[in-house]
């Protein structure tokens, strides 16, 4: 056009010209944040927050600072994993997170309301502002991993905190029945639509270790997680147990007393990353 200005925030027209929308934002002026990591599910009850908290233990075990961001509004669940229940406090610089006991931060839509069990019955978009300010709001500090917990699916949540969030990767969280594969398909062109590396694949309740004997029994049949990362050349991250443990360390707010190496290797990827 002509008369283009080459100011698109000024202008309504549509034209070949027009400059994509940054949608990027910045985090808190008072938060340094090295590397930030999504993890993702196709489907709801995979264990995406049984990754994560995992996943943020086994690098807080190493040394390093973690933080959590609870991404998931509707159904959040990582404060009581970690036995955080004291609000959320804020100042008039901005809000400041929750510390676990083992000095994990972590910030949630259950540490500003005054009853836990208070349902979150908000639009889409109000639950993805909300998500976007824990991001620009939260005075986090110093951390040298976070972890993203997103809710399941590709709404609004999953869409925003790629759009918005300078994520270096992605893991996708799975489980071993047959339609898998659907499920890693969906999430993969998601995450290759929004241009986002994938860290790789994790098979959540892929087996029982008997107490007993010791044997592995496939409840839910043999995982297909691995060849379905072969075939999309991606990594295999490794496979979480059906462990009664876990459920009752969670239940009770101490997930990070949890004993397993099951994710170490993926931590060792993290690290390198």
């Amino acid at each position: 056009m002509s008369d283009c200005t080459h100011n698109c925030s000024s202008c309504s027209a549509s034209c070949g010209d027009r400059k994509q929308e940054n949608m990027r934002r910045e985090p808190h002026a008072l938060s340094k944040i090295r590397k930030v990591y999504a993890v993702v599910s196709g489907k709801g009850g995979v264990g995406k927050s049984m990754v994560t908290s995992q996943l943020a233990v086994l690098l807080r075990r190493r040394g390093y600072r973690v933080a959590v961001l609870d991404a998931d509004i509707t159904g959040p669940s990582i404060p009581k994993m970690f036995g955080v229940s004291e609000p959320a406090g804020s100042s008039e610089l901005g809000l400041h997170p929750g510390k676990s006991r083992g000095g994990i931060d972590i910030m949630s839509v259950n540490l500003l309301l005054q009853d836990e069990t208070e349902p979150v019955i908000w639009r889409g978009p109000v639950i993805a502002g909300i998500v976007t300010q824990f991001w620009t709001d939260v005075i986090w500090g110093e951390v040298d991993f976070m972890f993203v917990d997103l809710p399941p699916g590709t709404g609004d949540v999953p869409l925003t905190v790629m759009q918005s969030l300078p994520l270096d990767g992605v893991i996708i969280v799975t489980s071993p029945q047959e339609l898998v594969s659907m499920v890693v398909e969906k999430a993969v062109k998601m995450t290759e639509k929004m241009k986002l590396p994938i860290v790789g694949l994790v098979e959540n309740m892929s087996y029982f270790e008997c107490p007993d004997c010791g044997k592995r029994l496939h409840i839910f049949g043999e995982g297909k997680t691995e060849r379905a990362a072969e075939s999309h050349g991606l990594r295999f991250l490794g496979r979480l147990p059906i462990d009664p443990s876990l459920s009752e360390k969670s239940d009770r707010g101490e997930i990070e007393s949890f004993e397993g190496d099951w994710l170490s290797p993926a931590a060792d990827i993290l690290e390198k990353l």
